[in-house]
């Protein structure tokens, strides 16, 4: 029988599979959850909308021409994307940065090292994301639904304000998701060490799969951090792409809603996105991490 050919660590193969892997574990991870999504964007926007989470499920499905599903098709596309650069992107900068300090510093700040592959990787991955969620949360907090799927939200918003509109909420983005991932990377990687520590055993001494179960583990753990972290951010992610008007700056809708919300305001909705991070978190890292083992590479944490 022939071997099975293996993929080369750091080769444009092995970039290519972990891009691969980020859109696997992202894109269908992050539609699964578009309910939630959607009543914690709501929230975010308006907390006197809904009572509970419970009630606000039950008129969503009972409101003609809405639907929980709503926001699904754009979520699905720009998050396939944004884990494709955030993932790949994050390999991709961990070698370059590692080889750039050299292997006892890298080893040494190692966190470091993660922090800043994965906030390069997410800057460059937001910037794909970016008009996708802008007319999620557009067509999302919107009732009736702003748009009846993504070709009709792009058009509406480019109609109205340009191209410039798809990426008005590029800012507080960039303000949520590179703390958020700097958060769900180092927090892994050191989650899973720590893991594999306690059990005082080595990566090598479980199979693939037995490893896997720890990616989950420790992605699920990095998450809840994540939830906490990014979710001021999120709520003004939310707010900006819903009711900033044409003629302010970022700076000013910022400072105007803020005035509106104050501090408290920033932490509506949040614990249905720990519930959401979490999970997404936890089986985005179980996704990615089954991806390379099925294609002949390790798992991600704890080497």
């Amino acid at each position: 029988m022939p071997e099975k050919k293996t993929i080369e660590l750091f080769s444009p193969e092995y970039y290519g599979a972990c891009t691969l892997g980020g859109m696997v574990a992202c894109g269908p991870t992050h539609t699964a959850v578009t309910p939630l999504d959607l009543v914690k964007c709501r929230r975010q926007v308006d907390p006197n909308l809904y009572r509970s989470n419970l009630q606000a499920f039950k008129t969503i499905l009972k409101t003609p021409g809405d639907s929980i599903w709503t926001g699904a098709g754009a979520t699905f596309i720009g998050y396939s994307l944004q884990g494709a650069g955030k993932y790949g992107g994050y390999e991709l900068f961990k070698k370059k940065y590692s080889d750039l300090v050299g292997p006892n510093i890298a080893n040494e700040y190692r966190s470091v090292i993660y922090a800043a592959a994965s906030a390069s990787a997410e800057f460059f991955a937001d910037i794909a994301l970016c008009p996708f969620e802008t007319i999620k949360v557009k067509t999302q907090t919107t009732i009736p639904p702003y748009a009846s799927n993504v070709v009709d939200g792009w058009k509406k918003i480019v109609a109205a304000e340009g191209i410039n509109g798809l990426y008005k909420g590029i800012v507080p983005l960039w303000c949520r998701q590179i703390p958020y991932t700097c958060v769900k990377f180092t927090t892994f990687e050191a989650t899973v060490a720590q893991l594999y520590k306690w059990v005082g055993k080595k990566p090598s001494e479980y199979t693939p799969v037995q490893q896997t179960g720890f990616s989950f583990a420790g992605g699920y753990i990095a998450g809840i951090f994540c939830a906490v972290v990014s979710h001021p951010a999120d709520v003004m992610v939310s707010k900006i792409t819903s009711d900033k008007k044409p003629t302010e700056s970022t700076g000013q809708a910022l400072k105007r809603i803020y005035g509106q919300i104050g501090f408290a305001g920033l932490w509506n909705g949040l614990p249905m996105r720990i519930v959401m991070i979490g999970t997404l978190t936890g089986f985005q890292w179980l996704i990615y991490d089954t991806f390379k083992v099925s294609v002949g590479l390790p798992t991600t944490g704890g080497h």
